[in-house]
């Protein structure tokens, strides 16, 4: 809804890639499978499925592998989240993201391999009682902004920015995931779905749930990087709002309760945030020129900024990995079908499957509405784009 994305039929939406439009040596020269990466260790859980650590073998390069079991996501009709996202992480590449490198299926599993960032999530350091200083919380606000200006700039609409979704990486820098409810709106469109994290979402777009109005754009986004700012500097939020609140008791709080700034905030700092936290969006700072014009980033050097020039803050423990140990033991344990028994698990599968069937059925796949396989180089010059992989047609 309100993103110019064409419904895909159900019967369309999972398919096996066995057979693709390409020749077999196109195929097999530039297919990522599973077999491809060492898994190391599962660290958490996200709206896409369950993550992990993974090498690639043969560059040796550490990315997070993300990976979702294909019946699961039916069955939780979270398919074409899935591939809106898919689609989104495709065409967008930005330093301050956490980018898309890989994308594949295998008979069970959807899986996207992104970068692997091991500073851990602003949620989980604040759950470890750690209070960030006003110096550091400026840089994930300017990289944030950089973030949010990039992702205007390509009509997308992230709706679901909170301290869950902003990772640090080794040195502290900030780097915005999960696209998983995002969007894109072309010029002129509004966005009109009930999307979001309650606690996180615009007034407008609970308005335009109740009100049926002309809907939202890239304000709500700037209204969540507010509402995060506020939370990591003051270790709550400005508004206490919870997933049970009603969307009529919501519309209520923000037209009666005014936000409670911390009186030793400077008073830059508590003009921005007011503005951040404009309840009209057409008042709301909500781009990289109207933060330009903030006295309390008139010290910042923006290109030092997108160049991570400017030390960070906070620089998370290199001696720890810092996420929720539970979740190798879950993965270890708990999970009945766990991803480092897969190859043996698949090898079995296909074997039983062959002994009952010698005639295999050629699958052909639609690009414009199947799984995909992405392969993203660093140039794509010279280079063809086909159905999802990239053609590397110099050599």
């Amino acid at each position: 809804p309100g993103g110019g994305h064409q419904d895909i039929p159900s019967h369309q939406l999972i398919v096996p890639v066995r057979y693709l439009p390409v020749t077999d040596v196109l195929f097999s020269v530039f297919t990522v499978t599973f077999d491809h990466f060492q898994i190391l260790r599962a660290i958490g859980k996200g709206s896409f499925g369950k993550v992990c650590i993974v090498q690639k073998r043969d560059t040796e390069k550490m990315y997070a592998m993300k990976y979702m079991n294909k019946q699961q996501c039916i069955e939780r009709d979270e398919v074409r989240n899935v591939f809106r996202e898919l689609e989104i992480l495709q065409e967008i590449e930005h330093v301050f993201l956490v980018n898309l490198w890989y994308s594949f299926q295998d008979e069970e599993d959807m899986f996207m391999v992104v970068d692997l960032l091991l500073g851990g999530d602003l949620r989980y350091h604040l759950q470890q009682n750690v209070h960030f200083n006003e110096d550091a919380v400026k840089l994930y606000l300017c990289e944030m902004t950089l973030a949010l200006d990039y992702l205007q700039s390509q009509h997308i609409i992230h709706r679901d920015i909170k301290p869950d979704n902003i990772l640090l990486d080794e040195q502290g820098h900030a780097h915005l995931t999960d696209f998983n409810i995002a969007t894109i709106i072309k010029d002129g469109e509004r966005a009109t779905a009930l999307a979001g994290t309650k606690p996180y979402m615009a007034p407008e777009i609970f308005q335009s749930f109740v009100s049926g109005g002309t809907g939202y754009a890239f304000e709500v986004d700037w209204w969540s990087l507010g509402v995060t700012v506020f939370e990591v500097l003051r270790g709550w939020r400005p508004y206490e709002i919870h997933a049970s609140n009603s969307v009529e008791s919501l519309m209520q709080l923000f037209s009666t309760v005014s936000v409670q700034y911390n009186t030793a905030w400077p008073k830059d700092l508590v003009h921005l945030m007011r503005k951040l936290l404009t309840v009209n969006p057409e008042h709301r700072f909500s781009s990289l020129s109207h933060m330009q014009t903030a006295p309390y980033l008139s010290d910042i050097n923006w290109d030092a900024v997108y160049e991570k020039k400017i030390d960070a803050g906070f620089v998370p423990n290199k001696g720890r990995l810092h996420c929720d140990p539970t979740f190798e033991l879950e993965e270890m344990i708990l999970e009945s079908r766990p991803l480092h028994k897969k190859k043996k698990r698949l090898a079995k599968n296909r074997s039983r499957e062959a002994s009952k069937d010698s005639q295999s059925v050629s699958v052909t796949v639609t690009t414009d509405c199947a799984w995909v396989m992405f392969v993203r180089h660093q140039t794509e010059e010279n280079g063809l784009k086909l159905g999802g992989y990239y053609l590397n047609l110099s050599n």
